[in-house]
């Protein structure tokens, strides 16, 4: 077939096409040649004419709406082995990205028809799931990272996750570099942070869970996982991006009991570029698609003002926009594929609850990680400023008035919030 072929403007999607968004800014071309391109080399086409049959060019994608640098193309489903996440990724975001035909492109969106969507299980818990678990049905979960990131060793890395569940924190994970480094072994750490963990529980009468980060060669990661389910965890961490779609399929299909925490590390190399690249949308899709419980949105949050009303500015509308509409998308209607939980974390502090909350909603893990372990009185005391902040906001109570009698979190906006008592 010729790039010709792949457009068709009168074209109307079918309910079982898989359709893609593109923006597209083409090289020494019209655009309009640049997208057949697109269509040609990410379904049945290649850079010069091969014979065809009739049956092969009707699974050729077609373009068939082009507004502005925005192109939107039809893929017909059977083009993809169904429950086959990279497959399906290494079509409409494979070789297209390196073509001489492009000098930027960026997939902005995906629409995954119903025979594709039922071939996958989705989250095995999802948002309720998590809540029936954890026992929390009214609030965001609190959640927060082990600080410093790496060099602790296991005795030190234990402490401060039960220093922070004691205190009023819900969830403790890894961070993403975190796996079993010589100073703090995976097996070790596991065992010791799951038997605080059950302390936590039943000193403070709430439910406590751990996340560890199981991110390695994929048999590896099998065991650890494994290994987590049979010490009574509740929780794995794997990074989604590094891992890979095929790990991360390996790890949902095995069917554990255990919750999955994605987090999204290196996502931004591909993720950040609005002119070309995959956008979050697409990375949200897919994960949840495969079966992600919790997955990381962002914050789109900036340095807090030093008023009353505790008023956040932001970095960037645009990113406000994004992180908002991730987590709308992760929560649509998929049928049997089940809401996934954001998780908004990244140089947050107590002084943002208020403002998550606000333009979040309450379906939410809110991560803190230096925010809450860089208190100037330690890990305790930066978890209970978190649990003050998550309290005064849920009783509707301002934060300044609400620290007037509460030290921890008087400090903690002293301390990051520029806020004068």
């Amino acid at each position: 077939m010729k790039p010709s072929e792949f457009i068709n403007l009168k074209y109307k999607p079918k309910s079982t096409d898989l359709i893609c968004l593109f923006r597209i800014e083409p090289n020494k071309i019209s655009l309009k040649q640049a997208a057949a391109n697109i269509a040609l080399e990410s379904s049945i086409g290649t850079w010069t004419d091969v014979p065809e049959t009739d049956y092969v060019k009707k699974l050729g994608a077609k373009v068939f709406s082009i507004k502005g640098r925005d192109v939107k193309i039809a893929y017909p489903s059977e083009l993809f082995e169904k429950g086959n996440a990279p497959n399906i990724l290494s079509s409409i975001a494979g070789n297209i990205f390196g073509m001489k035909a492009v000098k930027n492109l960026r997939l902005k969106d995906i629409k995954i028809p119903k025979e594709i969507l039922n071939s996958f299980k989705g989250p095995k818990y999802g948002i309720s799931g998590i809540r029936k678990m954890m026992k929390v049905k009214n609030r965001p979960l609190l959640g927060t990272i082990v600080k410093p990131k790496l060099g602790l060793k296991t005795k030190e890395h234990v402490k401060v996750a039960y220093d922070a569940w004691v205190n009023g924190i819900d969830i403790t994970k890894d961070d993403e570099n975190l796996s079993s480094q010589s100073f703090n072994k995976f097996e070790e750490r596991l065992a010791r942070t799951l038997e605080k963990a059950n302390q936590a529980e039943q000193q403070t009468g709430e439910k406590k869970a751990y996340l560890i980060n199981v991110t390695a060669e994929t048999k590896e990661m099998m065991k650890r996982a494994q290994l987590a389910e049979d010490l009574g965890g509740k929780y794995i961490m794997i990074d989604i991006v590094t891992a890979g779609f095929s790990a991360l399929q390996t790890l949902r299909e095995a069917d554990f009991k255990l919750a999955i925490h994605a987090h999204r590390a290196m996502h931004a190399a591909f993720t950040r570029n609005e002119k070309h690249g995959i956008s979050m949308f697409v990375l949200a899709d897919l994960a949840r698609l495969i079966g992600v419980d919790q997955l990381h949105i962002g914050t789109a949050i900036g340095k807090l003002q030093g008023d009353v009303e505790l008023v956040s500015e932001l970095n960037d509308e645009i990113e406000r926009k994004t992180v908002k509409e991730t987590k709308n998308r992760l929560s649509q209607n998929w049928e049997k594929i089940k809401p996934v939980l954001s998780v908004s974390s990244g140089g947050l502090h107590p002084g943002h609850i208020p403002f998550l909350i606000k333009h979040l909603g309450k379906d939410l893990v809110m991560q803190f990680g230096g925010g809450l372990h860089g208190h100037k009185n330690g890990t305790g005391a930066g978890a209970r400023a978190v649990r003050q902040s998550l309290n005064a906001t849920l009783e509707k109570i301002p934060l300044k008035e609400y620290a007037k009698t509460h030290s921890e979190l008087r400090i903690a906006l002293e301390q990051w919030g520029g806020i004068k008592f």
